[in-house]
Formats: C-alpha cells, structure tokens, sequence
C-alpha cells in the first residue's frame, strides 16, 4: 500500500514538474516572439524617441569619467544646431509642478469638479445625494499630502457609504478610492498595508453582498483593482526604501573615502615636515660632533677623562644621524636622499624671495614685522616659513590676483604670523577644491600639522571682508 502511495506522489511531482518546463518553454516562445517584434520596431522607436528629445546625428561625446575612472555618462550623440527638445522640457516642468505644494490642491479640486460633472450627467440634480458622495469622497484629496490617514478615512467611507446606499457607479469617486488606497500602502508599513489590503477586500465583499453600487462592475475587476492599488503603493514604498539605503550607503562610503584621503593627507604632511626637521636636526648634530671631535686637538691641555667625554658625545652624535636616517627612510614615500646630504631648509630670512616670486607670478603682497624681533628656533623659523609659503600658493590657486598682507608678530612668548587676502570673487573661500571652512585642501592640513607640532593654534577661513585669513601662534618655547 505504502508502495502505491509513493508511486502516486513521484508520477505527480513528475506531472507538476513537467507542467512547468511546458509554461517555461511557451513563455520563451513568447519572449522569442516579443524580442523580434522589438528588433523590427526599433526603427520607428529611435525616430520616435529622436522627435520626442531632439536627438540627431552630430558628433560623438566621449563618455563623462568620475572619480577612479567610473564612467558616469556613456558615449551619446551631441546634437547639432537642434532645437530644445520638448519632451524633457515639459517633464522638467511636470517635475517642478508636482513638487510643489500647489499640486495636491489643484489636482484635487480637479477631481472633484470632474465628480461634480459625472453627476451632472448621471442626473439633472446636482444637489442630491449622490452629488454629496461624490464631493465628500473626491474633495479630501486637496488635504491628502497634509493629513493622510483623516483625508483617506473620508474618502474610502464616503465611497463606501455611496456604494451601499444603492448610487450609480462614478469613475471618478473610484478613481479617488482607489488613489487614497495606493498613498495608504505608500504610507504605512508592511504589516499595516496587509490589514489595509484585507480591509479593503472584506469592504468590497460586504459592498457586493449588501448593496447594488458594484452590480455593472464584476468581482475579479473589483477584487483585481484594489489589490493593484495597494501593491503598487507597497511597491512604490519599497523602492523608495530601497533607494533611500542606497543613498545612505553611498554617503557613508563618501564619507569614509573623505575621511581616508585626509588621513593620508596627514601623514603625507608629517612625513614631509620629518624630512624637513631632519634636515634642521642633522645640521645642529653634526656641529656637536664636529665641535666635540676638534675639542681635544683646539684644547690640549684636556685631561684623559675630558678627552674620552668628548669622544663619547662625538660617537652618540653620529649615532644618532644614523638613527634619524634610518626614521626619516620609513616616512620617505619618495626615492631616498643620497647619504650625507644635507639639504638647507629656508627660514625667516628668505621670506624676501619667497615674496618676489609671489609678485613675478603676477601677485600682490607686502610684508609687516611688528615687534621687538628675537632668536627663534630653525624649527618654528621653518614652519612659519612654510606656513605663509603654502598660503600664498593657495591664493595663487583660488584667488589669483587677490592683494596679500603678511603680517609677523613677535610677542614676548609667541610669534603670531597672519596671512589676509582680499577678495576676488567666489572662489576665494574654496581651498584644493573644497568649500571652507567645512572642508580644507592638503595645504590646510600642512599647516595646522606644522602649529600643532609646535603647540601652537592655526585657524583659516573666509574674512568678514569676502577674502580669506589664515592665522598662526606659534609659541617661542615648547
């Protein structure tokens, strides 16, 4: 027996099975059939679609790249000498109409005079009955984008109300229950569209049972209506979910690639300002050494334990130029310097040059010291240095011709260095590309890296004026 009942369900399963492959292979046919209808009928799509967006045969656009080489827009064909294309022209209007918060008014009192002239010419009497359902059931509509759920609630009774009271089927109240059910399943969640979903056909039921307002409408088209309207409104919550994570994800990996490429962007800085302090440091420990390896020959009278003293901090010396070698060969990210090389680093002293070369590049600054002037360390010297030499490379970048005051300020404790530009035009308050002062360039980073290393403060950003400051105190002692 049991024998028997297993052969049953596998000849079933093989029905079924083969029932199925029989639907796939008519749907392929079908989609064979389709395809080729589509190839035959793309001539006349493509004039179509050239009359509708004014495309026409000119010469080729090499495709848009973004960042990384993506390709955001593929190769298309730039029309020539055409005329604006109307289909865009009008959806772009549509677009900015339907936005606006005129349209749930307007469309909605047109619906409503439409119900209005259905019942006209349904009966001689526009003040009956039916005229009160039809406007109760399509006037909510002016009111859906602002109060939903109230504005669906009078619509979807008021329809129902007319249905079961015995009125003749209108279009257009229809027409409005069925856009209230599509905006509910837009609106609420799943679990909520599914109890709309039962309602609504529970609704329906009752309607065909009790009343006579759905008698010249057959069921499976009543039944098959309201189901389209809320999925198509769950649908449409879906997708707007769905784009709504894209976006979300694809800021967030924005932020991350932002967030990444300062990251570099600061070590990129500090291992340059490495190179540099190494120069500066190399210098000085290479006098000691040199100082401490002549000292026993410029003084003979030393003891043997004066000697060994200096024989001692002359070899620690060297030791320490191998060390910072090494270091400075971990921070390089280009080819290494040739051993022993040694490359001066600027100081304050050739700000003179620094600024001839701003003007020779058609620029316009001028220098003011103000302050009993000091001895100051070649580091902070150094850094200051760069500091109004990465300032003015951006204003060549992003206000060329702009007038540039540099002011030094030496205090007793600190020395104050401030870069102004005046202003010439929108692009002065844009730094490598980035508006300020949300976002600065690399040149930005450098210079706050450099005042921090110091234990200085650095600020940069647009002027009351319309120009851009960059401001640093950089403190004497650390």
């Amino acid at each position: 027996m049991s024998s028997e009942k297993t052969l049953g369900t596998g000849a079933a399963e093989h029905l079924w099975r083969l029932s199925g492959r029989g639907v796939a292979a008519v749907g392929q046919l079908l989609l064979w059939a389709l395809e080729g209808l589509g190839r035959l009928l793309r001539p006349l799509r493509d004039r179509i679609m050239a009359r509708l967006y004014g495309q026409q045969q000119g010469a080729p656009q090499g495709p848009v790249y973004g960042p990384y080489g993506t390709v955001l827009v593929p190769q298309a064909v730039v029309p020539q000498g055409a005329p604006e294309a109307p289909a865009p022209r009008w959806i772009a209007a549509w677009q900015r109409f339907s936005s606006s918060w005129v349209y749930a008014p307007v469309t909605g009192l047109l619906l409503t005079l439409a119900a209005i002239y259905e019942v006209g010419t349904n009966t001689s009497d526009l003040f009956s009955v039916q005229g009160g359902f039809a406007v109760a059931a399509t006037l909510p509509l002016v009111w859906r984008r602002e109060v939903l759920r109230p504005a669906a609630a009078i619509t979807l009774g008021a329809t129902a109300a007319s249905l079961l009271s015995g009125q003749e089927f209108l279009v257009t109240t229809m027409a409005a229950a069925l856009c209230m059910l599509y905006l509910l399943a837009q609106a609420l969640p799943r679990a909520s569209t599914g109890v709309l979903a039962v309602t609504s056909l529970m609704a329906v039921g009752v309607v065909y049972v009790a009343g006579t307002g759905l008698d010249s409408i057959p069921w499976p088209a009543a039944v098959a209506a309201v189901i389209g309207a809320i999925g198509l409104g769950d649908a449409r919550r879906t997708v707007e979910a769905t784009a709504a994570e894209a976006r979300e994800q694809r800021t967030e990996t924005l932020q991350a690639l932002g967030d990444a490429q300062r990251d570099q962007a600061v070590m990129r800085e500090r291992a340059r300002i490495a190179r540099e302090l190494h120069d500066v440091v190399a210098h000085s420990v290479s006098m000691i050494a040199v100082q401490a390896e002549t000292a026993p020959y410029t003084m003979p009278s030393l003891s043997e334990e004066a000697r060994q003293g200096y024989a001692e901090i002359a070899h620690t010396a060297r030791e320490a130029l191998v060390e910072m070698r090494r270091l400075l060969g971990v921070l390089r990210s280009d080819a290494p310097a040739a051993d022993g090389e040694v490359t001066p680093q600027p100081r304050l002293d050739r700000l003179g040059d620094l600024l001839e070369q701003h003007r020779g590049a058609g620029g316009s600054a001028s220098l003011a010291v103000r302050g009993a002037e000091q001895p100051l360390s070649a580091t902070l010297e150094l850094s200051a240095y760069r500091i109004v030499q990465e300032a003015l490379t951006n204003v060549r970048r992003h206000a060329p011709g702009a007038p540039v005051q540099i002011d030094l300020t030496y205090h007793p404790d600190r020395l104050a260095v401030r870069v102004h530009n005046a202003s010439a035009g929108p692009a002065q308050t844009r730094v490598d590309g980035f508006p300020l002062p949300t976002s600065g360039g690399h040149g930005l980073i450098g210079m706050r890296e450099r005042a921090t290393m110091l234990g200085g403060d650095f600020h940069a950003g647009p002027s009351p004026d319309g120009g851009f400051d960059v401001a640093a105190d950089l403190p004497l002692r650390p």
